[in-house]
């Protein structure tokens, strides 16, 4: 397992992350222990979750992913794990969290409370790395970067990061942290895939000049790239095959995964894996390691039998052909997910 610094941070993780959003809704407790425990041994030390976690997001769960995990971390030594969580961002934009009655937000008590119980529910008394869930662009950064900065003061924070933010967000945050002379976000994760490259558009550029490190989620498209809903199939218990039968943001969601495009870039990438003589859940987890601004990939599974094609991963590196071969899919098949 290759490991790489987080942006300027003196922290160094493990380049495959594993993802916990499943633990507590679609993968139980028992099965969540088990994964854990195998990624552990195989060298992953970096491990993301969020207050807001499990998903689909449900107050009958919600805070449910951060008690499983932190029942796991007492049986590791702390410092072994890198561990990041999230603070849920504004509700009253196109989401609205569980938490604390609908009416989160990144403002000094939302992140207070957030910050407390996720180091209980954890059972920790700091956080390695921790991030805003998603932006609230009408908000000013000066409260957040604040607040985020007296954390890192007090002990409770390690390093700060943002996720699921935009070019102009990520460089307000900079400028910001530069003017209050506060802490600055190391990290940012976001969506990036090979049915997702808008990243390199901007944001790449951003992460390369300013020295922020990309920690990309869902490298397997959501399970998309695996191949398992091709033909129009929907799998009993996968996630999209639940949000395809729902209703509003999930269904939305569902769609912007599983689509015509990109079941047809699928289709291209299940075969340039398949003669290159991988899986292309591993081709998709170890194309993903491969950009420079990209310092750990977080993968996610539902089931510990899934483990095993995301680690065939580990210290693997696509040959030239391969790249080609991805590239020229992707300049025939544009921005599949929208």
């Amino acid at each position: 397992m290759q490991r790489r610094r987080l942006g300027k941070s003196a922290i160094v993780v493990s380049d495959i992350c594993m993802g916990t959003m499943t633990f507590g809704s679609q993968t139980d407790e028992a099965e969540a222990l088990r994964i854990l425990d195998e990624c552990f041994d195989a060298g992953i030390d970096f491990y993301d979750t969020a207050e807001g976690y499990p998903v689909p997001p449900d107050a009958k769960w919600v805070g449910r992913t951060e008690e499983i995990v932190g029942k796991w971390l007492k049986t590791k030594p702390r410092e072994a794990i890198i561990l990041a969580t999230k603070v849920s961002g504004p509700s009253h934009v196109w989401f609205k969290s569980p938490l604390r009655s609908g009416m989160t937000a990144l403002d000094r008590r939302n992140i207070v409370t957030a910050v407390e119980n996720s180091l209980t529910k954890l059972g920790t008394d700091y956080i390695d790395l921790y991030q805003t869930h998603w932006p609230d662009h009408e908000l000013p950064y000066d409260e957040t970067m604040e607040v985020l900065d007296e954390l890192v003061q007090d002990g409770k924070v390690r390093i700060t990061g943002c996720s699921n933010e935009t070019s102009w967000g990520l460089m307000k945050s900079v400028q910001t942290a530069e003017q209050l002379g506060t802490v600055r976000y190391q990290t940012i994760q976001n969506n990036f895939s090979l049915n997702n490259r808008r990243f390199e558009d901007e944001l790449a550029q951003v992460c390369r000049m300013e020295g922020i490190s990309l920690i990309p989620y869902s490298p397997i498209g959501g399970g998309v790239l695996s191949g398992k809903y091709q033909g129009g199939a929907t799998p009993d218990g996968a996630r999209f095959s639940r949000y395809l039968a729902m209703e509003g943001r999930q269904a939305a969601m569902g769609r912007r995964f599983v689509n015509e495009k990109s079941l047809n870039s699928t289709e291209k990438f299940m075969a340039i894996a398949m003669d290159a003589g991988m899986s292309p859940v591993t081709m998709a987890v170890a194309w993903s390691k491969q950009h420079d601004f990209v310092a750990s990939t977080i993968v996610g599974v539902s089931r510990q039998d899934q483990v095993a094609e995301i680690l065939a991963a580990a210290d693997l590196v696509l040959s030239d052909e391969v790249m080609k071969a991805i590239n020229k899919v992707s300049r025939e098949i544009m921005y599949p997910m929208g």
